[in-house]
């Protein structure tokens, strides 16, 4: 079987954000005032994630993003992994990275071989002012631990024009003698992250700043995969390689094949849908919930939540509708 939509893509990748808690408060994530968070009895539990997780599995989901929040700090988050670990799909995790040394072993023993970590500034000052707190030692110590340990390492880089796109070329240079993957992320328009074009750095513009550094010849263009949200680049004769993730200058919708699941058991069929259904619901009522999940996905747009152009896109009016990035679950 198969999770397909009108537009005839196949859907067989899940993120499932295991809590909207989170230990930094990244002023692209979270609104400044924090957010009002469910009451832990409309949380899934660790059982309903299993069971959920399997139904999609047996759907032709092949694999599974934990995200969060940040998904190490909820309490059972162990034994989540253990459990999805045993299922036959790639599962992989988003974090923050300040836990990953008390889960090193949990990782390796669940099968996950890659996990990305977001890291918006190389530079110590600048990430306490956008996390709002002061681990940067931390996190820089356990990016090392993983890479120690063999782990794929994939830094997220949230780009903002003025704060850190100066930092750009630092970033591909950590590459040189590392083998991690840089990704950079165009910001993207959430309810409450005080978005606005202006702070946008588009693709073009990253690309830009990568010419004027680099000498053309040495800068390669790495083959994408079917369904890459990332355009992928590398320096040669570096380790590592950069990517950029251009949602907003350029929407890779075409090929999507991401379905979003809540961690109050709501399915999103796209990140800037303002459009839910509840599976959790249905599972507690003793439902099936497959027929809510094919309804779901047939009524996916072809575009960024039905906003077609970038004049409904940068309306305020339309994406305050959707949650915060971190009641999504990115």
């Amino acid at each position: 079987m198969k999770i397909e939509d009108l537009q005839g893509r196949v859907h067989d990748y899940l993120r499932i954000s295991i809590t909207e808690n989170c230990n930094l408060r990244c002023t692209y994530c979270m609104p400044a005032e924090g957010i009002n968070l469910t009451p832990k009895a409309h949380i899934m539990t660790a059982d309903e994630i299993e069971t959920i997780a399997t139904t999609f599995v047996s759907l032709g989901v092949k694999k599974i993003r934990l995200t969060g929040g940040e998904p190490l700090v909820r309490k059972d988050a162990r034994d989540i992994i253990e459990r999805l670990g045993k299922l036959n799909i790639d599962l992989n995790i988003t974090t923050n990275g300040l836990l990953v040394h008390e889960y090193i072993d949990t990782f390796k023993e669940a099968g996950i071989t890659s996990l990305n970590i977001s890291l918006d500034t190389l530079q110590k000052e600048k990430y306490k002012q956008i996390t709002r707190r002061d681990h940067f030692e931390v996190l820089w110590k356990n990016i090392k631990l993983l890479l120690e340990n063999n782990f794929i390492v994939k830094l997220n880089v949230v780009l903002i024009k003025g704060f850190n796109d100066c930092e750009i070329i630092d970033f591909i240079n950590l590459t040189k003698a590392l083998n991690i993957q840089i990704r950079f992320i165009e910001f993207m328009p959430f309810n409450g992250n005080q978005w606005d074009k202006s702070k946008l750095v588009t693709y073009a513009e990253i690309l830009e700043k990568v010419d004027n550094h680099f000498e053309e010849k040495t800068i390669l263009r790495i083959n994408d995969k079917i369904n890459d949200t990332a355009r992928n680049h590398k320096i040669e004769s570096f380790k590592g390689s950069f990517s950029v993730i251009s949602s907003v200058s350029n929407p890779f919708c075409s090929t999507c094949n991401r379905i979003r699941l809540t961690a109050d058991g709501k399915l999103k069929n796209c990140l800037f849908s303002n459009t839910e259904n509840s599976l959790l619901d249905a599972l507690r009522n003793g439902e099936s919930i497959l027929p809510i999940i094919e309804e779901n996905i047939k009524s996916k747009f072809l575009v960024r939540g039905g906003m077609e152009n970038d004049t409904e896109f940068q309306n305020p009016k339309l994406f305050s509708k959707n949650r915060s990035m971190i009641k999504i679950g990115g």
